[in-house]
């Protein structure tokens, strides 16, 4: 039966012996990886889901926790990866939305998430980093053989939340098309062979570690040095194993901190791909500077996955996030009338292409907002187009923030904010920094006679909001600058701000 994404990502592999994924203490073959694949898919046949339904995960990133995603290929469930880092009352509302029908979490967090679950008609089950818990221990008895569920090419293959800017967050439905175009793409222009070896230091739940290096490195049928998350220590390590590698702006920022990281050192390597936050351009140059490599930095989105490179032979230009991929058309648009754009003009980003995702799950309003009739979705981003094709993220529509390659909407940080004893008002902006890219910064206004007190309302947050979204300052002003019109003027406080990490 037909199954286009099983069929292009994992099934060429059932039987090869080569070594897929590196971990710290073993190796495993692509044979095995699919091998317990199909365990897992089993396992997810006997929690009694079919083909459509959605299949909530948040553990620690394992060769395990990548297997579940391959089960759920194989068996037509929809793959639903939920950020680590994510608080109780936030999972609650994606297993009500998603209406998700089993979710695997850390066994540390079942007590906690048990009830949440049960309140909302899914199953739980425990997937531990060290491969152990029940769903693990189902899955051991049970046949390393499954039956290919078949799916088409318009099929949902997985639901990818996103932030809205009222607080609530968006499901981008993406099909096995979507991602199936995007890692050919990519493969191609990025040069993957089977002699490649990636070093994957990149979280699972966000597309940059899961639809982008490990889908290429599925079709590619390249291996990986798959680490947990960025240790400095490790990656120094690892980097002799490797020939390319995939991270953050955050990474290159840490490597270059350490004096070990020189060019002896990735004079093996034939790539540096970076994305998900902008690059400086001082990055750029410091790091050609020390290894002699030029960072290739691209630029997608969830609701898209990669949408535009620098290239692999050619100019990689600093500031600039490259030309749009084969086979994807962007244009630069009025935000107002939605006309094109002549090079050189700032406007909003449109894209189109097999890559664009099928909308927002249960949100047919929004997904009419931002999903044009003739297939371009809107951005949101601010860009600028060169003569030459180049494009420039210049800002973001919506004030977006991405901090370590995690976006973070304002909107949900402020009501937040809003709620605590003595806050009038706030406004949440992100401001450059060092480490992280953006970092996230607020200020609040206090009602008339009250005193807010900082050290509560951070531990309040602590409570709600997953750390990444949590402000890195609190700062307390007599009041918010504003506009004409009443509208907060964030860009005067990302200016007044602007060298706060600096």
């Amino acid at each position: 039966m037909q199954n286009p994404l099983y069929d292009c990502l994992f099934a060429p592999h059932r039987g090869n012996p080569d070594s897929f994924l590196y971990l710290p203490d073993r190796e495993i073959s692509f044979d095995e990886f699919c091998k317990m694949a199909a365990r897992f898919a089993n396992a997810v046949a006997q929690y009694g889901l079919v083909a459509g339904d959605r299949l909530a995960v948040q553990v620690e990133k394992s060769a395990q926790a990548l297997a579940v995603y391959a089960a759920c290929v194989q068996s037509g469930v929809v793959f639903f990866p939920l950020n680590s880092g994510y608080t109780v009352d936030e999972v609650m509302y994606f297993l009500e939305n998603s209406g998700a029908k089993l979710m695997l979490c850390d066994g540390r967090n079942a007590a906690a998430l048990s009830p949440v679950a049960a309140s909302c008609g899914t199953k739980l089950a425990v997937l531990n980093q060290d491969g152990s818990g029940d769903f693990a221990a189902l899955a051991l008895g049970l046949p390393d053989e499954f039956e290919t569920v078949a799916r088409g090419p318009n099929d949902l293959a997985a639901l990818l939340y996103t932030s809205g800017t009222t607080g609530r967050s968006k499901g981008a439905m993406l099909s096995q098309q979507n991602l199936i175009s995007n890692a050919a793409v990519l493969r191609d222009a990025w040069h993957f062979t089977s002699d490649d070896v990636l070093l994957h230091a990149l979280p699972i739940f966000h597309t940059h570690g899961l639809f982008v290096a490990t889908n290429i490195c599925l079709l590619a049928g390249a291996g990986m040095v798959f680490q947990a998350s960025f240790d400095l220590e490790n990656m120094l390590n690892a980097l002799p194993q490797a020939t390319t590698m995939m991270g953050v702006p955050t990474f290159y920022a840490r490597l270059l901190a350490d004096a070990r990281f020189d060019a002896d050192l990735v004079g093996h390597m034939r790539l540096f791909v970076s994305g998900s936050a902008p690059l400086l351009a001082d990055t750029h140059v410091a790091f050609e500077a020390r290894t002699g490599h030029k960072i290739l930095e691209r630029y997608g989105m969830t609701e898209t996955n990669m949408i535009t490179s620098n290239p692999y032979f050619g100019e990689r230009r600093a500031g600039t996030v490259g030309t749009a991929l084969p086979g994807i058309e962007v244009k630069i648009c009025d935000p107002a009338t939605g006309a094109t754009l002549p090079n050189g003009e700032i406007g909003v980003l449109e894209v189109r292409g097999q890559n664009v995702f099928q909308g927002y799950w249960q949100m047919p309003e929004k997904t009419a907002e931002e999903l044009r009739s003739d297939g371009f979705f809107i951005t949101g981003d601010l860009a600028i187009a060169s003569n030459d094709g180049y494009i420039s993220i210049v800002g973001r529509g919506k004030d977006l923030v991405i901090t370590g390659g995690f976006n973070v909407y304002p909107k949900e940080v402020e009501t937040q904010l809003d709620e605590q004893s003595g806050v009038l008002e706030s406004a949440v902006f992100g401001v450059p920094h060092p480490d992280f890219g953006e970092g996230v910064l607020a200020v609040i206004v206090a009602k008339s006679g009250a005193c807010p007190d900082l050290k509560n309302i951070k531990e309040a947050l602590n409570q709600r909001l997953a750390k990444f979204k949590q402000p890195k300052e609190i700062f307390i002003l007599d009041e918010l600058p504003r506009n004409t019109m009443g509208k907060v003027q964030k860009n005067i406080l990302r200016n007044q701000y602007g060298a706060h990490f600096k």
